[in-house]
């Protein structure tokens, strides 16, 4: 009961509703709220507080989980390293959206027709994708950008994207750039770079989707990796690869998986798709 009210509480620091929560546990949110109200018991600290529509953790559940959190995470992820996984297993991955965008959605439907029909993807931001696969909820993660310190998780560099300007360049030193969200931790390494290159950002968004239309729109100069070009369409608006901008692409998995023979080839085939594609584009 303790380690589910861990789980409970952990899962609501980031999903922030006691009906998110439930989705991702697939219990109600009645029971969600029992979870809480029985740990809150057994610690004798009061752990949440309504926050409009949302929760709030209370400074003493933020303390608990600054402490347990990485334990919690550890243990999830050993747990899931015993379970079992045949051909017919649901084989879960999480992926960044730019990248099942840009690179590799044809590559999965073809994997997933001739060789495991089981994949199971989502899509997160790095740093969730980072989450998700050391607790186990995802056995392979794609992600984009760089990874956080002292992740614990076994990394394979694909590839090196560069970053485009979309859109006039003298507009762009004057008045600023679309961007992604650059507080996000994968992306904060950009911003000494794109001051450095006289491109301030203007606006952040939290979606590549919006991004790509507002630049179809011409609303803005537009900062876009390498892979999602190809979504702008017949555009004619001027298209430059900006200099030493980049963000790396990580396959992640825990330092067990390649004793499943399942999950290595997964992982090798991935690997080698980028490798051919990194190739021709050398070529």
């Amino acid at each position: 009961m303790l380690l589910e009210g861990l789980e409970t509480l952990y899962l609501l620091a980031h999903e922030g509703t006691m009906g998110k929560v439930g989705s991702r546990l697939f219990i109600s949110q009645s029971a969600v709220s029992k979870r809480i109200a029985t740990l809150e018991a057994r610690l004798g600290k009061r752990l949440i507080e309504p926050d409009g529509r949302h929760i709030r953790l209370t400074p003493e559940a933020h303390d608990l989980l600054l402490r347990v959190g990485p334990i919690l995470d550890e243990l999830k992820g050993q747990i899931s390293d015993s379970r079992s996984l045949d051909d017919r297993s649901v084989l879960p991955v999480a992926c960044s959206e730019t990248l099942l965008a840009g690179y590799l959605a044809p590559f999965l439907r073809d994997y997933m027709q001739a060789h495991d029909p089981y994949l199971r993807l989502s899509t997160h931001h790095t740093p969730v994708i980072v989450e998700r696969v050391r607790s186990g909820e995802a056995l392979i993660g794609v992600c984009a950008g760089r990874l956080p310190p002292g992740h614990g998780l076994t990394t394979l560099r694909l590839m090196e994207e560069p970053f485009y300007l979309v859109g006039d360049e003298q507009q762009a030193r004057q008045q600023g750039v679309l961007t992604m969200e650059l507080d996000n931790p994968a992306n904060t390494y950009l911003q000494a770079r794109l001051q450095e290159l006289g491109l301030p950002a203007r606006m952040q968004m939290d979606s590549y989707l919006a991004l790509i239309e507002l630049a179809r729109a011409a609303l803005a100069p537009t900062l876009l990796p390498a892979g999602l070009l190809g979504l702008l369409g017949n555009s004619d608006l001027p298209c430059r690869m900006l200099p030493d901008l980049s963000r790396p692409l990580h396959l992640i998995y825990r330092p067990n998986a390649l004793k499943r023979e399942r999950l290595g080839r997964f992982i090798a085939a991935v690997n080698h798709f980028f490798q051919q594609r990194s190739a021709a584009e050398q070529g």
